[in-house]
């Protein structure tokens, strides 16, 4: 057992468990959600990154390149080859902000609609079958303490 900063012991990972330690559950299901979600994009030519930004458009369409690299939870460099990706495709439309030319917004198009609207329930499905047998006031619990850890890493301003 060590000791903390202000003299505290702590306890030793073995004494906590890896299944009792959270951040190790929460890489474990977050790896195992990649995974299915990979399986389940790669026959549309889609990756989780690509599947990220266009899920995030359906409900923020006219976003900055940077705000949609930080709700797709990746960097903003592979955002960029990811949105040239997804043009390509013609799911999304990339144009300068009107009021500062040197920033890019970006909109999902009719076929990027469409496509979301036709792989949305097979996502959902895995999304349910991940939740399943957690009843309302559980999943209400568990997303308020996401929450709650979320801004502790932001500090206690966020």
């Amino acid at each position: 057992m060590g000791l903390s900063e202000g003299g505290q012991a702590i306890p030793a990972i073995g004494e906590i468990g890896l299944n009792h330690f959270a951040p190790y559950l929460l890489n474990r299901l977050s790896a195992q959600w990649n995974a299915e979600l990979q399986d389940l994009l790669r026959d549309l030519g889609l990756s989780t990154t690509k599947f990220r930004a266009l899920a995030v458009l359906t409900v923020a369409s006219g976003i900055t390149v940077n705000e949609l690299a930080v709700f797709a939870v990746t960097e903003q460099s592979t955002m960029s080859r990811t949105l040239d990706a997804l043009e390509d495709q013609d799911l999304i439309r990339r144009r300068p902000k009107a009021d500062d030319m040197r920033v890019r917004e970006v909109f999902i198009t009719e076929k990027g609609l469409t496509l979301f609207s036709t792989i949305w329930p097979d996502i959902y499905g895995l999304y349910a079958r991940f939740f399943a047998g957690v009843d309302e006031a559980e999943f209400r619990g568990f997303v308020a303490t996401l929450h709650k850890v979320m801004r502790n890493t932001r500090g206690t301003d966020g």
